[in-house]
């Protein structure tokens, strides 16, 4: 009896942190891409051709499971649905990927997680405007999601303005920038990376509002995933033959490229899209958007050590106060869920006392019986075919 209560309650506890460790893990993900696909445009691939190849992965690895998983469970496909996936791969696998790519290309794999981090406040801002959070200026935690949307907003313009000197965040990446950089600070166009970075970001955003609407009317993530994959590598190959007219360009070797397209695919598109649809559904966009930070700490360590990149003052700053924003935000969300709880549960009908069909003090009696042959109307509480009366008074 005491191990059977035990993993209930182990069970229940993974049940509550599971959205948890799903977003965490993919942060850990993220990162690791960030890395490899930063090495890979080092060596010369193209960010058109890097966002169709990734697709193309993520499409033969996901759809096997979405024909074999959902084939009892998918949803009719309707107009509405296949417009908001073409939408989807228009905002996630090409605006976004090809704008983050290249503004990483002119800064930094570090500089490009953290300004990634202004993305929770921005889909705030989103969820505000189509009407999918609430704000109550009159309660702390309104207020709590203004103003740290603002701090997160500050952050991500003190990004933009102010560069500062450079700071070492590894001793390893002072003794080794002068010998493995390959692209100076002075060469990189941070200005116009950062406005790269931030309107990514924005598309970033707005993607995440358009899945947690799609994901309802289309309640089926694998299938969704493999759907939206597929067409973000058939707009991407679009937008790839338009920006690279050079078809020397597609040709991949067993090198950094492939690795990047393989990793990327499988991790960054195939099961980080799966698994922030399901989480969506559940907790909401502000939620899946809440954990960037985590992959900034874990992109600037990668980073030094790997490409022994170098941070500036302006961007650490940057960070940190889009930080403190962040978790105001979060911490925003946090109480209005534990309110809306409360709501809900004052709003439950009063339960009836659970009578024991053993107990002797109860008495059972037909249900067509009239109330004034036995007890009053209000001891007795109905069940399928009979009325159970209680000897308790009401």
């Amino acid at each position: 009896m005491g191990d059977q209560k035990t993993n209930g309650m182990l069970s229940l506890l993974f049940t509550k942190i599971k959205p948890y460790l799903a977003m965490v893990s993919l942060q850990f993900g993220y990162a690791g891409m960030y890395i490899i696909t930063m090495v890979s445009l080092k060596h010369g691939m193209s960010n058109w051709i890097f966002v169709v190849y990734r697709h193309v992965v993520a499409t033969l690895v996901i759809a096997p499971f979405a024909l074999v998983y959902e084939r009892k469970i998918r949803p009719k496909m309707t107009l509405s649905v296949f417009l908001k996936i073409m939408a989807l791969a228009f905002l996630e696998p090409v605006l976004d990927q090809n704008l983050y790519v290249l503004g990483m290309k002119y800064t930094s794999a570090t500089y490009a997680s953290a300004t990634v981090n202004a993305l929770p406040a921005l889909t705030f801002i989103m969820a505000v405007i189509f009407r999918m959070e609430k704000v109550n200026f009159k309660q702390r935690p309104g207020l709590a999601k203004v103003i740290g949307t603002a701090i997160t907003l500050t952050g991500a313009m003190l990004m933009t303005l102010y560069r500062g000197p450079i700071v070492d965040i590894l001793w390893y990446s002072k003794a080794t920038s002068h010998q493995n950089t390959s692209i100076s600070s002075a060469d990189q166009h941070w200005a116009t990376g950062t406005i790269m970075l931030l309107s990514c970001t924005c598309g970033w955003s707005g993607y995440f509002i358009l899945q947690s609407i799609t994901v309802k009317e289309y309640p089926a993530e694998l299938s969704l995933t493999a759907l939206m994959c597929f067409m973000g590598m058939v707009e991407g190959a679009i937008a790839a033959l338009i920006m690279e007219r050079d078809m020397s360009a597609w040709a991949i070797g067993f090198d950094s490229r492939l690795l990047a397209a393989v990793y990327s695919g499988v991790v960054c598109s195939g099961i980080a899209y799966y698994v922030q649809g399901v989480v969506n559904r559940v907790q909401g966009p502000v939620f899946v958007t809440a954990f960037s930070p985590l992959c900034m700490i874990i992109t600037a360590v990668l980073g030094a050590i790997v490409l022994a990149e170098k941070m500036h003052l302006g961007s650490l700053l940057g960070a940190i106060i889009i930080v403190l924003g962040l978790y105001s935000v979060v911490w925003g969300k946090s109480k209005d869920k534990e309110a809306l709880t409360c709501c809900e549960e004052d709003k439950l009908p009063y339960e009836l006392p659970i009578v024991d069909c053993n107990d002797k003090s109860a008495i059972f009696v037909d249900d067509h019986i009239p109330e004034s042959d036995h007890v009053p109307a209000a001891n007795k509480l109905k069940v399928p075919g009979k009325i159970v009366v209680s000897s308790q008074e009401p």
